[in-house]
């Protein structure tokens, strides 16, 4: 075991009508009977006097899209027509936003967003519906595309979407083309336009100086053909996995990194918690990103991996957890992006969401401190506009206790006896083979972790 040297401690308004194009069947929905949860205790005693409310919680503008055409005739007849249409090929982000926006992840939207839904989504982190309500929206979902590309458009109404392989994927119908103003899109989702941003550099910076929205209908439903399809259940699916498990309460906790033993004691004490409010059958869902991430995030297939071994070895149990893959792609937006991936999970039936210490951060990619404030991700949650009837679970700190030997609760009267192992330094214990302390992370799950890290030195020397 490594010694404790090796271990760093780190201690409503009236306003105007806007445009407002989404063209949906918008069912009334109705309140929950309990308000947003500003802070478990607080949640509890609320709780506690009231009704719980069983069932799931009904997606944004009252239904589930699905853009995936159905099996048989349907899907021909699309290809035919893809045949005589202008194609735009896809590039891996684009493709996985086609999945997002296909199983309904991003309920109400149909498609990738026109001009009125992206000036939305950029300026005020919402999308209004035809009858006055809000959804939240807080990341654009767009499609870029060149000078060369919107030339060949031209008046046309339609394109067909390919992927990496000239494979249709959808049709994009009743097309608009605007202008992609990439500072300013950068500017608001990031709140800054430094250089090194993991996404920007991915999707943005080379990508045309021009948006396409339209409405959105994919062929047949996406496949990665990498072994992990099983687990990217969509919103539907999830729902009814919930409904099969009897669940009265989901409560879901979105990561990109393995999972140890304080991820663990989160998830298991916000069971504990719902069980005093009343609750019979909290259902957790493990909701790992499976799009885009930086270089330097644990790949999706080996954290698949890990996460298997966390369920074999008990640290979650089986009976009560449903793991599966979000298919969107990681911004690293800080407050910005943690909205939707709040947003989406009320989609796949969530009514509650944990939320902990910098989500969806990172470090200014040019300098040694935090891009965002690591407390104002739970606070914007907690007023994000469209999000009201979703229950935000704000999590006790928990570190590694050196008297105890174990993950426990941060407690501010000893704070000599914590140890704060963040991502990175877990990452770095595992590239250089050392153990962390007992009781950090299930044995099992450590060791897929160092087994990751000693395959990129193997292919680092055969290279």
């Amino acid at each position: 075991m490594a010694s404790m040297a090796t271990f760093l401690a780190k201690t409503p308004i009236s306003t105007p009508p806007f445009p407002s194009p989404l063209k949906y069947d918008i069912s009334p929905r109705p309140l929950l009977p309990f308000p947003l949860l500003a802070a478990p205790r607080q949640a509890a005693r609320t709780l506690r006097s009231r009704r719980i409310a069983c069932g799931l919680i009904e997606p944004d503008g009252g239904r589930l899209v699905d853009l995936v055409a159905p099996a048989g005739p349907a899907r021909d007849v699309r290809r035919r027509e893809a045949a005589a249409l202008p194609k735009l090929r896809l590039s891996r982000v684009d493709l996985e936003w086609v999945h997002v926006l296909s199983e309904g992840w991003a309920s109400p939207l149909r498609g990738f967003m026109r001009e009125a839904e992206f000036l939305q989504a950029l300026h005020f982190n919402s999308l209004r519906l035809p009858d006055g309500s809000f959804v939240n929206m807080s990341v654009p979902i767009v499609l870029a595309i060149d000078d060369t590309q919107k030339k060949a458009i031209g008046n046309q109404r339609k394109v067909a979407l390919v992927d990496a392989n000239n494979k249709l994927v959808a049709i994009l119908s009743d097309i608009e083309i605007y202008k992609h103003n990439k500072e300013e899109r950068i500017a608001r989702t990031w709140g800054t336009t430094a250089e090194g941003l993991p996404y920007v550099k991915e999707a943005i910076e080379n990508a045309g100086n021009w948006l396409i929205g339209g409405d959105l209908e994919v062929t047949e439903p996406i496949k990665y053909n990498d072994g992990l399809d099983g687990y990217r259940l969509s919103p539907a699916q999830l729902r009814e996995e919930f409904s099969r498990r009897n669940a009265d309460a989901v409560f879901a906790f979105q990561l990109r990194n393995p999972v140890h033993n304080g991820h663990a004691l989160l998830m298991t004490d916000t069971r504990r918690r719902l069980l005093e409010m009343g609750y019979k059958n909290p259902i957790l869902l493990l909701h790992p990103l499976g799009g885009f991430t930086k270089a330097d995030d644990v790949p999706l297939g080996w954290r698949m991996k890990q996460h298997e071994k966390v369920l074999e070895d008990g640290v979650l149990d089986p009976e009560t957890t449903v793991i599966a893959i979000f298919p969107s792609p990681m911004h690293y937006a800080g407050p910005t992006e943690v909205q939707w991936h709040a947003k989406s999970r009320i989609n796949a039936g969530a009514n509650f969401y944990i939320v902990g210490r910098d989500p969806a951060g990172m470090k200014y990619p040019k300098q040694d401190k935090d891009l965002y404030d690591p407390d104002h991700g739970k606070k914007v949650l907690s007023m994000a506009p469209g999000l009201e009837k979703l229950n935000i679970l704000p999590f006790k700190v928990a570190a590694y206790d050196i008297k105890k030997q174990k993950m426990d609760f941060f407690d501010p009267s000893r704070p000599q006896d914590f140890l704060f192992i963040s991502g990175t330094k877990m990452r770095s214990l595992a590239q250089n083979r050392l153990d962390p302390p007992d009781g950090f992370m299930c044995p099992g799950g450590w060791n897929v972790l160092v087994e990751y890290y000693e395959t990129l030195l193997l292919e680092a020397v055969s290279n």
